[in-house]
């Protein structure tokens, strides 16, 4: 079974039919809502909205560790996240769809392990690769078969949130090497690696970061919702692909 995770722009998934919902207790607190069970061109998938399903929980609120823990739960292997970004690389403008490879993780004082007690011994995850690279390759044969254009690679830059990046904050992940930057990147991939989960994000650029392009002075939240919109039709087709792929 493959699991879902549903970002901004995405808090319910219009191709899954629903069959039911569960509430899981984990040892680390709630997830952001109940699991939705359901099936995708006969398919089981199993789907969670990060923010919560009125998309009422802020990025550095999700609790992070009581979702990819519940997911775990279920013995499933692989899982996808969706995440809305911004755009810092020139080519990636508003509506883009990439499947980055990297990660650099800017957040701080989020419960980022599940290995912070002295009860067992120190361990340390190989994150040298973040994303699965079987899982990417999946989303790109998706792509492919749904005719969706996509860019293959970039940098995830994950930043604390709630509030949007000043233009000199891009400036600087852009020396860093970001290619585009959101809030939910992390520690989601880490504790997905902790629990050898298949962990793979389709990021949807939803407006040029602060101080690029059409957002030189402000980055207008109303045109971005509208791309998000727009741009998740092809994130949809691209996920009914992903599940028939996974199934095989």
């Amino acid at each position: 079974m493959l699991a879902i995770i549903g970002g901004t722009g995405m808090a319910q998934l219009a191709c899954l039919e629903v069959s039911n919902r569960q509430v899981i207790r984990t040892p680390y607190g709630e997830p952001s809502g109940p699991l939705t069970f359901g099936r995708i061109k006969d398919h089981e998938v199993v789907f969670l909205a990060r923010h919560g399903y009125g998309h009422t929980i802020p990025p550095h609120v999700v609790n992070y560790r009581a979702n990819l823990w519940a997911l775990h739960s279920l013995s499933l292997t692989r899982v996808i996240s969706v995440a809305s970004v911004g755009g810092i690389r020139s080519d990636l403008a508003p509506g883009s769809i990439v499947i980055p490879h990297q990660i650099i993780d800017y957040t701080h004082g989020r419960k980022h392990t599940y290995y912070d007690t002295t009860d067992r011994p120190v361990t340390h995850i190989d994150f040298t690769e973040p994303y699965c690279p079987l899982t990417r390759e999946r989303l790109l044969q998706a792509a492919d078969r749904a005719r969706q254009a996509i860019i293959d690679g970039g940098v995830y830059g994950a930043t604390q949130g709630p509030r949007l990046e000043t233009a000199s904050e891009i400036d600087r992940l852009e020396r860093d090497g970001v290619d585009m930057v959101g809030m939910t990147g992390m520690p989601e991939a880490a504790l997905a690696k902790e629990l050898h989960l298949c962990y793979a994000t389709i990021a949807v650029v939803a407006n040029h970061a602060a101080g690029r392009a059409t957002s030189a002075r402000a980055i207008h939240l109303k045109d971005a919702h509208a791309v998000l919109e727009k741009a998740m039709v092809g994130v949809r087709s691209m996920l009914e692909w992903a599940v028939e792929l996974d199934a095989d």
